[in-house]
């Protein structure tokens, strides 16, 4: 009775165990993929974060348009001999004194360099924000292509179990047939070899998809000892080629020369470099500024006539002092210096359009190989599919045959194995030309939102 009361409790505890394990399975659409990629990406959180800096910075230069303002109190007690006056001798004296100033100062001509740096601040803005959005595409892209590599394996894995499947029940017929003495002994084991042979692709397969899981997982930055479940998208048996006739290639080229993410940041750095360009070419004429000041102080030693003032009279009337004036500074020689940070201003602002222009052709050369893949890719799923249907039927034929012992296994075999070559080269063409189509969107600059469609 105990026996079968700890049997009970082991079953049941199994039981819950495995409907929890079941319960923490996750699944994840591919939608929900790209969501998570773009909350948990640590590129896209260094994005926003120099994005966020550049904010302050524009904030900080309009600031400098203020005028400055500082304020200081300071006191003192000292001892010392000190000559005193009134017994005409030198003594030991203690003095107490308190002071305070506050002073304020304001630029009224620098060169325009607070303009010039707000402007350039404002397109250091805009380059950041350009690279965010850039690196969102890059998060979208990746997620998306490594989505469809899992799905890919998992297509493949079921075309493995299938022919696995197929080639365990043909063994089964040929070793019927082989017992009752219709077929040769060495068709049965031939057969056993291909099962052999199946099963470990199928092996093979699965380790496949187990590595494009770890991938995406690693891509999505989730913890990797989960259990996740990727669904299947409702991805379209007709395959969209409007893109082909719709476009030519120069138009495209056009299209992503405009829309480009990482072209656009680079502009608003040429821009940049060309604001710092005259504020270090400014840096050569006179600056003006203006300033005010207001201090006062209290020295239990100020006396009037012999007689001591006291603190509200010295600190709040008789010694406060004010000041207003204006400087002029004219820069006349310093060591060369700022005639090498106009030429290092020069040089890097050359250098930025020689990286703009080769980004340029390097976009060109991108998409250029990206609608040749397509166009490509589209002829081979068209291949692909024509060379499914007739394996097909061929191995469909050769089955039949087979059957009424008028074709060999090794026939039957080649058959299936080109069965098993087509299924894999059809399904591989229609994933490759989704993922070409994404790769020529990404290299449009059209992967802008949050989502990706098939």
């Amino acid at each position: 009775m105990k026996r079968f009361i700890s049997t009970t409790l082991l079953i049941a505890l199994l039981l819950v165990t495995n409907n929890l394990l079941a319960q923490e399975r996750r699944t994840i659409t591919i939608q929900e993929a790209i969501e998570i990629a773009l909350e948990n990406n640590y590129q896209l959180k260094q994005a926003k974060n120099n994005l966020e800096l550049s904010e302050y910075n524009i904030k900080s230069e309009y600031a400098d348009f203020l005028p400055s303002v500082s304020g200081g109190f300071n006191g003192s007690r000292r001892t010392g001999r000190q000559f005193v006056p009134d017994v005409v001798d030198f003594r030991d004296v203690t003095s107490q004194s308190i002071s305070g100033n506050l002073s304020a100062s304001i630029p009224i001509f620098n060169g325009f360099e607070n303009i010039y740096s707000l402007k350039a601040s404002e397109q250091s803005k805009l380059s950041d924000e350009e690279s965010l959005q850039r690196a969102k595409e890059q998060v979208i892209f990746n997620t998306a292509s490594n989505y469809l590599g899992v799905l890919l394996d998992r297509e493949l894995l079921e075309i493995r179990k299938e022919n696995l499947e197929n080639s365990q029940m043909q063994l089964e017929q040929v070793q019927a047939q082989v017992e009752v003495g219709s077929r040769p002994t060495v068709d049965l084991y031939n057969q056993e070899a291909q099962v052999a042979n199946q099963e470990l692709l199928l092996t093979q397969q699965e380790n496949a998809l187990k590595f494009s899981e770890i991938l995406l997982i690693r891509q999505l930055q989730i913890d990797p000892l989960g259990e996740y479940e990727f669904i299947v998208p409702d991805i379209e048996s007709n395959i969209n080629r409007e893109i082909v006739e719709r476009y030519s290639l120069s138009e495209l080229i056009d299209q992503a020369l405009l829309n480009r993410s990482d072209l656009k940041s680079s502009m608003a750095d040429i821009r940049t470099l060309e604001y710092q360009l005259k504020i270090t070419k400014n840096n050569l004429l006179p600056s003006i500024s203006g300033s005010a000041g207001l201090s006062t102080s209290y020295s239990d030693q100020y006396t009037v006539l012999g007689e001591n003032i006291s603190f509200g009279d010295q600190f709040f009337d008789q010694r406060i002092n004010r000041s207003v004036g204006f400087s002029v500074n004219i820069p006349i020689f310093q060591n060369w210096n700022r005639m090498y940070n106009i030429q290092s201003s020069k040089v890097q602002l050359k250098n930025a359009e020689l990286n703009l222009d080769n980004s340029r052709l390097q976009v060109i050369q991108e998409v250029t190989q990206a609608y040749n893949d397509y166009t490509s890719y589209v002829q081979q799923l068209e291949a692909s599919e024509k060379s499914l249907i007739a394996s097909e039927r061929a191995f469909e034929t050769q089955q039949a045959r087979y059957n009424v012992g008028s074709s060999t296994l090794i026939e039957l075999s080649q058959a299936q194995a080109n069965y098993v070559e087509a299924q894999s080269n059809y399904t591989q063409a229609t994933y490759n030309l989704i993922f070409q189509e994404k790769l020529l969107d990404y290299y449009l600059g059209k992967l802008s939102g949050s989502s990706i469609e098939f």
